[in-house]
C-alpha cells in the first residue's frame, strides 16, 4: 500500500515522510524500501504486556463489549473457534463479563484500562525516537497487531496525535478490540465508518476519513498489468483455456484445501470441460506445502508460490513481481472459487464471477455452521454473500453448475458485483493512496479542531 500507491509522493509533497517497517530489516526488501522518497527506518523493538494483569484484563474488555454489543460476528467466533481453545482462567472472565455489561460499565472500565496499557512501557526504542524527533502525527497502519500499538501507546505519552488506519473490511467487526483511542480515523468506506462508530462509540467525536482501500490502487495501474499471454506464461497455463482460480484463506481459521483438492481432481477428469485451475495459496502463510498435493495433477492444475518461505510473517513484504503476479491473477482469471473471503473483493473489482462456497470442503464438515455464520450472519460478509453478486453453492455439484454457467454468461450478475466493490472500497478510481495522503494532510492542518470528517 505504501510503496505502491501514490500515498508517499502525496504525503511527501506536504512535507518529510519516515516510514518504520518490521519488512526493512530484511536485506532483500529493503531495496524495495529504498526507491521511495520517504526515510525508512527498520521497525523499533517491541515488548509483549504481561500476560497477567495486562492480557488478561484485556479479554475481559473485549468480553464485555461483545456481551453489550452482541456482535454477530465475533459471538459465531466464540461459540465455534475461541472457546475450543481459550484457557480456563480467560474463559472464567466470562461471568464478570457479563454483569460489566448488564451494568454498562463496558466504557468506564475501557478507559480505565487504556490508560493502565499506556503506563506499561512497551517500546523504550520509540519512545528514543519520538523524544529526539516528533512528527506531526502518527498514521498506525494496523491499529490491532501486536506491533503497531506499542509505537501508538509511545506517540501517546510525547503528545503526539495518532491516525489509525482500518487495513481491511472485516477488522472492526471480527479482530480483538483496538487498545487505545485515536485522534482520527482513516477507513475505506461509509459502511466501514458506520461500523467503526457502532463498535468504537468513543470515535463519534474524532475525524472519520473516508479513503477508499488504498492497497487496491495497484489494479488501476497499467504498471502492473500483463497480456493474458504473457502471465500465462509466467505461470505455465495455456493462454487459449479458461482459468479458474481458486483462491485459499488462511489455513489458522478453516481447513479449505481439500476443497481445492476435489476440484483439482474434477479439472483432471475433465468433468469441467476444457479448462484450466490455478491454485492461489493465501500469501501470508504461504511456504509452498502445496505443490506436492497438486502436483499428480498436473499440467492442467498449477499452484502459484505467493509467499516467501523461510520469511517470518512480519518480515514479508510483496515487491513488483509478487504484486504484478497477484493482479494479473485476477484480471485474467474466468471464474474465481474462495470461502468467503477478500478475493471476492478483488474479483468484484475486476468484474470476475465469483463462486462462493456455502458449505464446509473438508471431510466431515467439522465447520459447517460456522461457514453458514460466516455467510449468513458475519457482519462484513452477509451483505456481499447475500447480494446476488456472488454464487453461493452447497456442494461440489452446485460449483460444477456454477463455474460452467459463468464460463458461459460471464457478463451474469455484474452489476451487482459493482455493487459489491462499490460498498466495500467506497472508491474504484485507482486514487486511494492519495486520498489518504490528503486525509492525513487535512487532520495536520486543522490539528484536532475539525470534528466529522
Amino acid at each position: 500500500m505504501l510503496l505502491h500507491s501514490g500515498f508517499i509522493n502525496e504525503l511527501n509533497d506536504y512535507g518529510p515522510v519516515e516510514v518504520w517497517a518490521t519488512s526493512a530489516g530484511n536485506q532483500k526488501f529493503y531495496e524495495a524500501w529504498e526507491k521511495s522518497p520517504a526515510r525508512i527506518k527498520e521497525f523499533p523493538e517491541v515488548l509483549a504486556f504481561r500476560e497477567f494483569p495486562h492480557n488478561y484484563l484485556r479479554r475481559l474488555n473485549e468480553y464485555a463489549w461483545d456481551f453489550s454489543q452482541r456482535p454477530p460476528s465475533r459471538l459465531s467466533m466464540m461459540r465455534h473457534v475461541r472457546d475450543r481453545n481459550v484457557n480456563p482462567y480467560v474463559r472464567a472472565l466470562k461471568a464478570p463479563a457479563r454483569l460489566m455489561a448488564v451494568l454498562g460499565m463496558e466504557r468506564s472500565f475501557e478507559n480505565w484500562l487504556e490508560r493502565r496499557l499506556l503506563a506499561y512501557e512497551r517500546s523504550p526504542e520509540s519512545a528514543n525516537r519520538f523524544h529526539l524527533n516528533a512528527p506531526k502525527v502518527l498514521l498506525c497502519t494496523n491499529p490491532f497487531w501486536f506491533t503497531e500499538p506499542a509505537v501508538v501507546a509511545a506517540a501517546k505519552k510525547e503528545g503526539i496525535p495518532t491516525l489509525a488506519l482500518i487495513p481491511s473490511w472485516d477488522n472492526l467487526s471480527t479482530k480483538n478490540r483496538m487498545p487505545f483511542k485515536h485522534d482520527g480515523y482513516l477507513v475505506w468506506s461509509e459502511a466501514a465508518r458506520s461500523e467503526l462508530h457502532q463498535f468504537y462509540p468513543a470515535s463519534r467525536g474524532a475525524p472519520v476519513y473516508v479513503v477508499g482501500a488504498p492497497q487496491f490502487d495497484v489494479f488501476f495501474q497499467e504498471r502492473f498489468h500483463l497480456s493474458r499471454a504473457a502471465f500465462c506464461k509466467t505461470q505455465g497455463l495455456r493462454a487459449d483455456l479458461p482459468i479458474v482460480v481458486y483462491a485459499l484463506g488462511s489455513p489458522n481459521f478453516l481447513v479449505e484445501t481439500p476443497g481445492a483438492l476435489q476440484v483439482a481432481e474434477m479439472v483432471a477428469r475433465g468433468e469441467l470441460g476444457e479448462i484450466q485451475l490455478l491454485v492461489r495459496p493465501h500469501p501470508i502463510h504461504d511456504n509452498h506445502e502445496l505443490a506436492a498435493l497438486f502436483g499428480k495433477y498436473g499440467p492442467r492444475v498449477v499452484v502459484q508460490q505467493t509467499g516467501v518461505a523461510g520469511a517470518g510473517v512480519t518480515a514479508r513484504f510483496q515487491d513488483q513481481n509478487q504484486i504484478t503476479e497477484w493482479v494479473n491473477t485476477f484480471r485474467h482469471a474466468d471464474v474465481v472459487v474462495n470461502l468467503s473471503s477478500t478475493v471476492t473483493i478483488d474479483a468484484a473489482i475486476l468484474d470476475k464471477p465469483v463462486v462462493n462456497l456455502d458449505f464446509d470442503p473438508a471431510p466431515g464438515q467439522p465447520n459447517q455452521s460456522l461457514i453458514k455464520e460466516i455467510n449468513h450472519l458475519w457482519t462484513h460478509f452477509k451483505p456481499v454473500a447475500e447480494s446476488g453478486g456472488v454464487w453461493l453453492v452447497n456442494d461440489f455439484a452446485e460449483l460444477v453448475i456454477a463455474i460452467k454457467t459463468y464460463l458461459m454468461q460471464p457478463e451474469l450478475h455484474r452489476e451487482k458485483r459493482r455493487a459489491i466493490a462499490k460498498y466495500v472500497c467506497g472508491y474504484l478510481d485507482g486514487s486511494c493512496g492519495e486520498r489518504a495522503a490528503r486525509a492525513v494532510i487535512t487532520f495536520v492542518e486543522g490539528e484536532k479542531g475539525v470534528k466529522g470528517s
